[in-house]
């Protein structure tokens, strides 16, 4: 710093206090931009911490949420959504069930047992046996189609690992149900034999669970003309007088 006296008016100028003073905004504006860079830094390096943090976490976060969550679904709803569900021997509601909402039929209100929708019923009549047309004015066809090795056998078409594609092929065009035929990627179906069986009108009708085995199944009502449930169902797991899983699509 440069002293310098003004003769004329008597003063000491202080030539270096400029320079000084652009100095120190040299100065500050480095530490405010290294702070600035800094506080960036720390930002990132934190954000990745909890990237990391939930990445690592995700699974026990996902399953804590699932078991939450669990408690406020049931099986029936369960049931709606994946077309599979169980029917239970020894079970007052879980022995029949709807096609109609996927639901249980039967309903345990006010101390008493309830039939709500009961399309198919599983060992209350028979042993081992599905039946259907069992409530009211309902009036039942149930046809035992078989294995998926037997069906492929029978129609001749080309089935995957695991012989599903049988199963899934099976629709209904008007009063007529189709069934794959040659390969299932040529989208081409043939006409079922049992179909003709199908629309015939019956009553109540039974039969054997069958592990593995596919049905067809008809339920009208003879005081509803317009009632009508067509549905296919697979029993994918079965313990005898206990308990049968089934999957199962409504034929529209």
């Amino acid at each position: 710093m440069n002293l310098v006296r003004d003769e004329k008016h008597g003063k000491i100028i202080d030539v270096g206090s400029y320079q000084h003073f652009m100095i120190m905004m040299e100065i500050n504006e480095k530490k405010l931009k290294w702070l600035i860079i800094f506080q960036v830094c720390s930002t990132i390096i934190i954000l990745l911490l909890i990237t990391m943090l939930c990445f690592v976490n995700y699974p026990v976060i996902k399953k804590t949420f699932i078991i939450t969550n669990i408690t406020n679904i049931t099986n029936n709803d369960l049931q709606q959504n994946e077309n599979i569900t169980t029917l239970y021997a020894l079970d007052p509601e879980a022995r029949t069930f709807c096609f109609h909402d996927g639901k249980y039929g039967h309903t345990i209100t006010n101390g008493a047992v309830y039939n709500r929708c009961s399309d198919i019923d599983f060992n209350g009549y028979y042993n081992g046996n599905f039946t259907v047309g069992i409530e009211g004015s309902r009036v039942g066809t149930i046809i035992d189609l078989g294995s998926s090795e037997d069906l492929k056998k029978k129609y001749k078409y080309y089935e995957t690992v695991g012989n599903g594609q049988g199963f899934a092929s099976i629709h209904r065009k008007n009063n007529t149900i189709f069934i794959l035929k040659g390969n299932a990627y040529n989208n081409t179906f043939q006409v079922m034999d049992e179909s003709s069986t199908l629309f015939q009108e019956s009553s109540t009708a039974s039969s054997s669970v069958i592990l593995g085995h596919l049905y067809l199944i008809r339920i009208t009502d003879y005081s509803n003309a317009a009632f009508e449930h067509i549905a296919k169902i697979l029993v994918i797991a079965y313990r005898h007088n206990e308990l049968v899983t089934i999957r199962w699509e409504l034929l529209i």
